[in-house]
């Protein structure tokens, strides 16, 4: 049996807005931030462009405060860009967020879990209120579950829960409407390393489904064991893109860590 198998293998066939083989796509983007409060203009997201195909496991890689969760915020619709064009399934987000929200799936960096109900009720409750039918919300949470290894835990209410199971049920719950695309921000932070890895090849997994995966992390192994691509993002602006392993051999280092630090000058994991 494949790893596939225990997966709702029948992903959304919703259409996408325009025939464009890309995913998302992303135009000279940025974000900037002023007000009173703020002394000196911070430019979050400073005009960056790439784009993402089909099917793509595609990774944001940066420290924390590069950047990386204002573009997941502003392509998921919770906040508007300054400059700048977005894309998601061919829908522009300024435009067509009704639409897009059809097409995507979030898991954001804090757990948006229910303390006092186990994990089938929180799973069951996100289900029903995407609507999805009663039949596939217990088939998908089955798979997921066994999966990700939580099923003899399932019964138990949620605030028992360690910080890395409440991630993993979180992750669940953004897969429970099978979107073809899906944020994932930051969703192995505070996991132990053998949690960590069940969760890597759980997503890897998904890749069978055909989903398009947007990873944010400032993990190396991680970006390096997940990402078809990767962009490398430091104060806002995109330094590098490509796949990890072409990337380690244009820059000529040993791994992805060493291939920020030759182009920015300081490490990843400066200010974590």
């Amino acid at each position: 049996m494949s790893k596939s198998e225990n997966i709702d293998n029948t992903s959304n066939e919703l259409i996408f807005g325009s025939a464009n083989p890309n995913a998302i796509e992303v135009k000279d983007l940025r974000k900037t931030y002023t007000g009173k409060k703020i002394i000196k203009e911070v430019k979050a997201v400073d005009g960056i462009s790439f784009s993402i195909n089909k099917g793509e496991i595609f990774g944001l890689l940066g420290p924390n405060g590069a950047g990386k969760t204002t573009i997941i915020n502003i392509l998921c619709g919770l906040i508007n860009q300054t400059e700048g064009d977005a894309f998601v399934g061919g829908y522009d987000v300024k435009k067509d967020l009704s639409k897009i929200k059809e097409l995507i799936g979030v898991c954001p960096q804090q757990a948006a879990i229910y303390q006092y109900l186990n994990a089938k009720e929180n799973i069951e409750l996100f289900g029903n209120l995407y609507l999805v039918k009663k039949e596939e919300i217990n088939k998908r949470m089955k798979g997921f579950l066994d999966l990700l290894g939580l099923s003899e835990a399932s019964n138990r209410k949620a605030k028992k829960y360690s910080g890395g199971m409440l991630r993993q049920l979180n992750l669940i719950i953004a897969l429970i409407s099978d979107p073809p695309i899906l944020f994932l921000d930051e969703p192995t932070v505070g996991m132990d390393p053998r949690v960590r890895r069940t969760t890597w090849k759980f997503i890897n997994s998904l890749k069978e489904t055909n989903k398009t995966i947007v990873l944010t992390t400032h993990y190396i192994e991680e970006a390096e064991a997940l990402c078809d691509r990767v962009a490398i993002i430091d104060y806002g602006k995109l330094v590098a893109i490509g796949p990890p392993k072409e990337l380690i051999e244009k820059h000529d280092c040993k791994n992805l860590e060493e291939v920020f630090l030759k182009i920015t000058g300081r490490r990843i994991l400066e200010g974590i």
